[in-house]
């Protein structure tokens, strides 16, 4: 339930939106298949990998909060910050990497581990993924149902409810690299 919560890609459905509507096409199976892969080896090498440059987990989940709060403001205030040379898909960066899998996902990976059984992450893992997937490819359909006011409406909310969350990780964070 903690990754159904951090990864919330029910609330990213506005954000999901927006990015087909700039890009014209989101593979599905390619963002969900490559979050997955990234989940689970961060899930076994997330503290091996972040010690290889010297970064502890606080400072990435602040660097990741501050990806959360660029993304929010997009929803927030409708401009557009993120940008793409050449946008083809929106698969990978920023669905897959960092809305789906990203440093609050990442971060919450690391800190459970301790508390839970490998196994038990993985069918999380796999199960949230299999709700990102429907999202993301009934993500048209969820669209024309909502309708473009309710999309805006969406998108408004879930940006505050994004920034939140981004907030929630600096400052839980941030105090740990003071200190």
């Amino acid at each position: 339930m903690v990754l159904f919560a951090v990864i919330d890609i029910v609330g990213s459905i506005p954000l999901i939106v927006s990015l087909r509507e700039r890009v014209g096409h989101i593979q599905s199976e390619k963002a969900t298949v490559a979050s997955v892969v990234i989940m689970v080896l961060f899930l076994f090498f997330g503290d091996s990998f972040l010690h290889l440059f010297g970064v502890d987990i606080h400072s990435f989940a602040v660097a990741g909060s501050f990806v959360l709060f660029f993304l929010a403001m997009e929803m927030i205030l409708g401009i557009r910050i993120y940008r793409d040379a050449e946008p083809e898909s929106a698969s990978i960066v920023p669905i897959a990497f960092p809305l789906v899998a990203g440093a609050g996902t990442l971060t919450t990976l690391v800190s459970i581990k301790s508390q839970f059984a490998a196994i038990n992450i993985l069918i999380a893992i796999l199960l949230n993924a299999i709700l990102v997937y429907l999202v993301l490819k009934n993500s048209k359909r969820i669209a024309d149902v909502i309708g473009k006011n309710g999309i805006n409406i969406l998108r408004k909310v879930f940006g505050i409810v994004l920034l939140a969350i981004a907030v929630r990780l600096f400052t839980s964070n941030w105090s740990t690299l003071l200190a």
